[in-house]
């Protein structure tokens, strides 16, 4: 078989992770947009409906490295403009999202008759006010196991940003 790929696997790894996210979104019942340019750290936008018609706005990231530490969380290495985007004070939160896939590429997703399979899983972590950083090339970034990127908890991040208090 030709290698006739036109992305590389990192745009590879981007766009599913930006599928999983719509995916999620959909579920929920709440509308996406996705910015032509990544300009200000942001990569989508999900909106809901309802009072105060409340969004928020992801950084989407994926790896095939996604380390635990001993304490359980997740550990990953972020640029540090992206650190810096996702922590200042807006009045959309911001959220960066990190989709976990398998090491082997031909499992990150599969087909069948039955079924469409996106896997492993994601997991988001709120930056706002995090400290100033003297690291120049990047940030290892905490990100807590508990924080798992599915329905359930894009509609509670969804009530947070409508209160104004994501956590």
């Amino acid at each position: 078989m030709a290698n006739d790929a036109l992305l590389t696997v990192r745009d590879r790894e981007e766009l599913l992770s930006c599928v999983y996210a719509h995916a999620v979104a959909a579920q929920a019942g709440y509308s996406t947009a996705v910015y032509d340019y990544d300009r200000d750290g942001v990569d989508l936008r999900i909106q809901a409906g309802g009072d105060m018609r409340p969004a928020i706005e992801l950084q989407m990231k994926a790896t095939i490295n996604l380390r635990t530490a001993r304490d359980g969380d997740f550990r990953f290495e972020l640029k540090r403009r992206n650190y810096d985007l996702l922590r200042i004070n807006t009045q959309t939160p911001r959220l960066l999202v990190v989709l976990d896939l398998p090491k082997d590429k031909t499992q990150w997703m599969t087909i069948s008759n039955d079924e469409l399979v996106l896997k492993h899983r994601a997991y988001w972590r709120n930056l706002k006010g995090c400290e100033e950083t003297d690291n120049r090339a990047s940030v290892t970034v905490r990100i807590s196991k508990g924080n798992l990127f599915d329905v359930k908890s894009l509609r509670d991040l969804m009530e947070q940003s409508r209160g104004g208090t994501i956590q």
